[in-house]
């Protein structure tokens, strides 16, 4: 099993949003970086930090896990898609994605939270410039996560 931290804009689809459909596209990852972890790496079951960013609070804001696998967008080829990408063509995609479903809303674990860890030092998410939307996560980090999660 792998884990992984996939940051979302919840104005865009939140923790509540997957909470409310259970299961969710991960659309509109235009990173190639990010678009071969899905491909590559990614595999049903494993688990999934959810990641707010692009608030006023990131953080992780509750658990998921990936539950397909990786399989064309079909936002890159919709014009009236903000993914939209001309330079795709259904008979050789350019972008894929996973769908993921919920399991668990949490307290928002916060970037400031999360910087002050010793634990979470070596977090890809943490790095500083790191900008990609899909990082893996450690089994160390994965557990020094939960455990902060759901202390009391």
């Amino acid at each position: 099993m792998n884990y992984w931290l996939m940051k979302s804009e919840p104005g865009e689809a939140s923790i509540l949003d997957l909470q409310r459909a259970g299961t969710l596209p991960w659309t509109g990852v235009r990173n190639y970086q990010a678009r071969n972890f899905m491909r590559d790496d990614m595999q049903m079951g494993d688990g999934v930090l959810f990641y707010h960013s692009s608030c006023p609070e990131p953080g992780i804001a509750g658990l998921a896990e990936v539950c397909s696998p990786a399989y064309p967008d079909a936002t890159q080829f919709d014009p009236a898609s903000h993914y939209f990408d001309a330079k795709s063509r259904p008979e050789a995609p350019r972008w894929l994605h996973v769908d993921v479903r919920w399991r668990e809303t949490t307290r928002l674990l916060g970037l400031k939270e999360m910087r002050e860890a010793p634990e979470l030092a070596s977090m890809r998410v943490l790095e500083k410039g790191s900008r990609l939307s899909i990082t893996p996560v450690t089994p160390a980090e994965w557990q020094a996560v939960l455990k902060r999660l759901h202390a009391a």
